[in-house]
């Protein structure tokens, strides 16, 4: 299997560039998702803003992934760049499951969707946990695989 394209941007790998927004939009997005899940009046100020940030961190999510993947086969092997690159490819489902319960959380609220459909309780209390689970999920993975990263690239220097 040929390795993937590896981009640089003014002379920097991509990766390090593009984690760092990674890094910031999803801790955020799980945040909003969470309190607009869970407080009403956020979730009215908030709008469209957490299911906007939640598909941005699905967005963000594989182009972070092929950059570290073309940024792994520009250097040695190594255990803890493994580590990170494994974590990393399990943040994605998190991520889509927030989205998805920002989506549902969202329109399931919306005043033209309640008035044209009748919508069980149930449905907008699966919705909600949805958001609520993915929200914490997705901040904890986003950790495990910025700490495995930090730890991968920072290995070594002083100390």
């Amino acid at each position: 299997m040929p390795a993937p394209l590896f981009i640089t941007v003014f002379g920097l790998p991509f990766h390090p560039l593009v984690v760092h927004a990674t890094v910031v939009v999803v801790p955020v997005a799980a945040v909003v998702v969470l309190f607009a899940a869970v407080w009403p009046q956020f979730r009215r100020w908030i709008n469209w803003g957490a299911p906007a940030l939640a598909l941005l961190a699905v967005v963000l999510d594989p182009l972070t992934t092929a950059s570290g993947d073309a940024l792994r086969h520009q250097l040695p092997p190594s255990p803890l760049i493994a580590r990170h690159a494994e974590l990393a490819d399990g943040l994605l489902p998190w991520l889509i499951a927030l989205a998805v319960g920002a989506l549902a959380v969202f329109t399931a609220r919306l005043p033209w969707v309640r008035r044209r459909w009748t919508l069980p309780p149930v449905l907008v209390a699966i919705a909600t946990v949805l958001a609520v689970v993915s929200a914490i999920g997705s901040l904890v993975w986003v950790t495990l695989v910025g700490h495995a990263g930090a730890a991968a690239a920072w290995h070594g220097v002083g100390g």
